[in-house]
């Protein structure tokens, strides 16, 4: 451990006295205002308002067979209460499938806004290169979320520092 902090310091001084250029940008600040993140974000608002649609009417269905297995649970037959029983578990497992489906960590949320972003995220990379390349910047960081999102490979110690590691690390 203390041999890869004593390199990450000796690196981190070889690359300021290289007299780096690095900038910076704000993503949020670009996708808040680029003219073309607009209809992007209108059709992402689009697909979210039809699933939160499907959503809410899976829910008012689910609250509504509730509120009758409540208020005429004691005048139901034990035959008609279990079918209200079935229909309420059915129309729940329904709603968590459809959460599931849309929401859920692998869902179509997720992959709906990946699919409508990807080529904006490339086109505002390629003009932070492209800018990056024209006025000599050797590096960019993207305040909003702390990555680099460019960098000139001559800069990039990563062989270096995986030469230093193995050169050291005993079979």
């Amino acid at each position: 451990m203390r041999h890869f902090i004593l390199l990450l310091v000796v690196m981190i001084s070889l690359t300021w006295s290289q007299d780096m250029r690095v900038a910076h940008v704000d993503s949020r600040i670009i996708l808040k205002k680029y003219k073309g993140a607009s209809s992007i974000q209108d059709q992402y608002d689009q697909k979210l308002a039809k699933w939160e649609q499907e959503s809410n009417l899976l829910q008012k269905e689910v609250a509504y067979l509730l509120e009758q297995l409540d208020k005429q649970s004691l005048i139901l037959s034990e035959e008609k209460k279990q079918e209200l029983e079935g229909e309420l578990a059915q129309k729940e497992a329904t709603l968590g499938a459809f959460v599931d489906k849309i929401y859920g960590m692998n869902g179509e949320l997720v992959a709906e806004n990946q699919k409508i972003s990807a080529p904006l995220i490339q086109e505002v990379r390629a003009a932070i290169n492209e800018i990056s390349l024209q006025e000599g910047y050797d590096m960019v960081v993207d305040r909003a979320s702390g990555a680099v999102v460019f960098w000139k490979a001559e800069h990039d110690l990563t062989q270096r520092v995986l030469d230093e590691l193995n050169a050291t690390k005993k079979p």
